[in-house]
């Protein structure tokens, strides 16, 4: 199974390496929050603080077994705010058990659909995505026989995993140097603040000794406490030796593997869901159930792009590719005003409201691909145009999860959906139902803002898939029985 060859590449990394003054949250920043989301947010927090002891509990006595030494190591990580530049924010701020591994306040899933990051004024222009069922994803590659990419992590595929062989493990580099999310100026921060935690000697224990063994220079906390991005001219502000510069750098690869092996685990990614249960014929779907799995695999071609597995393969409810679906922008991003620069000078959307999500194609523009050739194919460039506005497809498991019936999540890459229905609803009408304003009565039900981009929009599998109503009721029932955590 997929699963297991994803530990198992976590541990073969492993083996390989073992053998062979400024105040935290100064720059903080201020957001225009309610007060429930910032309370949401608090209550968020604690559980994580939660979490964090209990695992911390577990360095006393930690696991003999080399791959669950790795994924308590993950974990740690995961959930450790240290690793943000203002020391308030974790990995897991964006990624709770209670959600399926996404977004865990219902007021910002509301209101906003993204998410803010240690700097709080600062929020990213997509929702966040699961990381549960990520490490099963294939290192990005190019399908030629359905001229498709295929593979990666993040919404534009970005993190190929062609260089660690892990696209989740790529993945979990991006968020602690991102200026919009953990903040920190550069990697060798990250480094930094986790040689300053109590788990490091599990760390050295795993990876080896030498992964701390890094001359950090006087100013390491000042320049690791000064919100990303680093400036132009001085792009790596922690002035290493190249020996330690290269240190630096692996053991920040070895902290990726790690989070990339908890998230592989089967605390993530457990196959646990009802849907599990009846395929194991522990459990028996209910009649509106059947029907929608039914639709899902017939009439409304779900199964088409939703793979649920076939002979040999993990039902992932994915097939790892990218489709442009057409969903509205969400005019409730806060990203459309970050069109200035903030207290501390950076400006995260220079574009402003005129801003379209390019999806993987922006990704295959972009520089990204000639400043890491070691990470991408050269050949994908001409790959832009047809990739453009694209966006990975997501898994379906734990897509309708959450701690209770009100809790609001949101749905498609940039959160503009808000219940599950709306986005089956928009599957079968967006092309039956007539165009109007974000925010005119009747939007998301009896009409719908036109697409943020058209370009190679999917018309042959979304948008006039002629369901009922009751219809729509029993897919979004069926894909309730793949949350997991099924009792039976």
């Amino acid at each position: 199974m997929k699963t297991q060859s994803a530990i198992f590449s976590i541990a073969a990394a492993v083996l390989a390496v073992t053998m062979g003054a400024d105040a935290p949250g100064a720059a903080e920043g201020s957001s225009n929050l309610s007060p429930e989301a910032l309370q949401e947010i608090a209550n968020v927090e604690a559980k994580i603080d939660l979490i964090e002891a209990q695992a911390i509990e577990r360095l006393a006595a930690p696991p003999d077994n080399q791959i669950q030494q790795v994924e308590l190591l993950g974990k740690l990580m995961l959930y450790d705010k240290d690793l943000s530049v203002n020391r308030n924010e974790a990995c897991a701020f964006c990624h709770m058990p209670e959600t399926g591994f996404t977004g865990p306040v219902s007021e910002l899933n509301r209101t906003t659909g993204a998410y803010p990051g240690s700097v709080r004024t600062r929020f990213s222009d997509r929702k966040p995505q699961s990381h549960a069922y990520a490490p099963l994803s294939p290192v990005l590659h190019y399908n030629p026989g359905q001229g498709d990419l295929v593979g990666g992590n993040f919404w534009d595929m970005r993190a190929t995993g062609r260089r660690l062989g892990n696209p989740a493990a790529e993945q979990a580099q991006g968020p602690p140097t991102n200026p919009v999310e953990m903040g920190l100026p550069e990697i060798a921060c990250a480094v930094y603040r986790v040689s300053q935690r109590p788990y490091r000697p599990l760390f050295e224990g795993v990876w080896g000794p030498q992964s701390f063994a890094i001359a950090w220079p006087g100013d390491i906390e000042q320049v690791c406490n000064r919100p990303g991005p680093a400036a132009a001219a001085d792009p790596l502000p922690v002035h290493l030796s190249p020996i330690d510069r290269g240190r630096a750098s692996a053991t920040f690869d070895q902290m990726a593997q790690s989070i990339a092996g908890y998230e592989a685990s089967a605390e993530v990614t457990s196959f646990t869901s009802k849907f599990d249960a009846v395929l194991a014929k522990q459990a028996q779907f209910t009649p509106q159930e059947q029907q929608g799995y039914d639709l899902f695999r017939g009439k409304a071609r779900c199964n088409e792009c939703h793979r649920d597995g076939g002979p040999g393969e993990d039902p992932l409810f994915t097939d790892f590719t990218a489709s442009n679906i057409g969903t509205p922008a969400n005019p409730r991003l806060p990203y459309y005003s970050e069109d200035r620069p903030d207290a501390l000078g950076y400006v995260a959307n220079p574009m402003g409201s005129s801003f379209v999500d390019g999806g993987v194609g922006t990704f295959l523009s972009s520089g990204h691909l000639l400043s890491q050739p070691s990470a991408v194919d050269a050949r994908w460039l001409k790959l832009a145009p047809d990739n453009q506005a694209r966006i990975q497809v997501p898994t379906l498991r734990n897509v309708d999860k959450r701690p209770d019936p009100a809790f609001v999540k949101a749905y498609g890459h940039n959160g503009y959906f808000t219940s599950l229905k709306q986005i089956v609803h928009f599957y079968n009408t967006r092309d039956v139902l007539p165009r109007c304003q974000p925010h005119d009565p009747g939007e998301g039900t009896i009409c719908w803002p036109a697409p943020e981009s058209t370009a190679n929009m999917n018309t042959s599998k979304v948008g006039r898939l002629g369901l009922s109503d009751a219809e729509e009721d029993a897919l979004v029932l069926f894909m309730q029985t793949l949350t997991d955590g099924f009792m039976h």
